[in-house]
């Protein structure tokens, strides 16, 4: 019984693909793992848009057929007058099934030899001259107080366990987005085609999607920057409004809310025993809000830094430091990168977009590469220039 089990090498907060997947690299690595999931059942309740790139889900595992509910081929961006821009995409993407995947992601950790345990709630940390040694919580009922050499939070935005340990997790009103999705059926859509809306009159510092999960079924949501959400004005209030708009016969399955991260990555992603993986680290890309393959690769890059930790010296701070290393080799300067673009684009409004929007829609679509679009919104708002060179300058 793993409540008997005095001390596991590490113990990981929170069943996410974030969580899951450092459970499975670690336990592969040879470790003891124990991963507690608060709720009922892994997977459930689904808190995303649900869609990953082909190559991102590629870098860890080969997608089963059961995960995906549709297959992308095509994009379509509308601005706020309506203005329609087709892409094809350079690589194809999916929507998942998050309640398929995220489940058999947590067997395939099991398979390594992970403990997974669901309806287990942590609400402290053992602290030991100020080292992280262990979690305290409830499960079904009965107490637990466990310990490990390592903890590992998985548990979402605003991280409780980091903050537990010291780590500076909370997040400032701009770079937090108010989201809420409906999955809705009764409605026609293209299967193979994501759609955004960007306009500020719809979600304001964010945007809206409309992801097919078949010929009549789509997951359709949105995220308002906390930035833009003075007017008081509820980001369920936005949804309710495009849906009576564009899909008034639309029948509502599923309603999830949630806050998304899109911030720069936590600061400080280790201390001694302590490390901070997925929307607990923040590593939602911080312009699309998408979390899936960044947090998977956090959860990758923070199993290998455990290891190499417990086989060589144990887990310190400076140890661990070399999953803050990994991190911001791989993918933190593009983190970083996007971040500034997000903050360049709060400058842009509606008719900014449509201005833009107008110039891009004038290229034949066969012709519509990178550099011609961004031409013709520099032609537009030549201020752009001067924005993505501060990006890219990391001013």
């Amino acid at each position: 019984m793993w409540k008997d089990q005095k001390e596991f090498d590490c113990i990981v907060v929170g069943g996410g693909p974030a969580g899951s997947t450092f459970a499975r690299i670690a336990a592969l690595g040879g470790l003891s793992v124990l991963l507690l999931e608060k709720d009922r059942d892994i997977g459930m309740p689904v808190r995303c848009g649900e869609a990953i790139s082909d190559a991102g889900i590629r870098l860890f595992v080969d997608p089963d057929p059961r995960w995906l509910a549709s297959t992308i081929d095509r994009i379509r961006l509308i601005a706020p007058d309506d203005t329609e821009i087709e892409f094809d995409m350079l690589e194809k993407g999916y929507i998942l099934d998050r309640r398929i995947f995220d489940y058999d992601l947590a067997q395939y950790a099991a398979n390594e030899g992970a403990i997974i345990v669901t309806k287990a709630y942590v609400d402290g940390l053992i602290i030991n001259n100020d080292n992280v040694v262990g979690v305290t919580g409830t499960h079904i009922g009965d107490r637990f107080d466990i310990r490990a050499k390592i903890i590992v939070g998985a548990d979402g935005v605003e991280s409780r366990v980091g903050r537990w340990a010291g780590l500076k997790t909370v997040l400032k009103l701009k770079d937090i987005e108010s989201g809420i999705q409906k999955t809705v059926t009764g409605i026609k859509c293209q299967e193979n085609m994501f759609d955004f809306y960007i306009s500020r009159k719809r979600a304001p510092g964010g945007y809206l999607w409309v992801f097919p999960k078949g010929k009549n079924k789509a997951n359709i949501g949105l995220g308002i920057s906390g930035y833009f959400a003075k007017d008081g004005k509820s980001s369920r209030k936005y949804l309710d409004e495009f849906l009576e708009e564009k899909y008034p016969q639309a029948s509502v399955l599923t309603t999830v809310v949630g806050g998304i991260p899109v911030a720069k990555t936590v600061k400080q992603l280790v201390g001694d025993g302590i490390m901070l993986v997925g929307d607990a680290a923040h590593a939602c890309n911080p312009l699309t809000g998408g979390g899936i393959t960044p947090g998977m690769r956090s959860g990758l890059l923070a199993a290998e830094a455990a290891v190499k930790a417990l086989h060589n010296g144990g887990p310190t701070k400076k140890n661990l430091q070399t999953y803050e290393k990994s991190w911001h080799k791989i993918g933190g300067k593009n983190h970083e990168r996007y971040y500034r673009i997000k903050e360049s684009l709060y400058k842009l409004d509606d008719i900014d977009f449509n201005t833009i929007a107008h110039a891009v829609a004038s290229i034949p679509e066969d012709s519509r590469t990178l550099m011609k679009l961004f031409s013709a919104a520099v032609r537009k708002k030549p201020s752009l220039i001067f924005d993505v060179a501060r990006v890219f300058a990391g001013v």
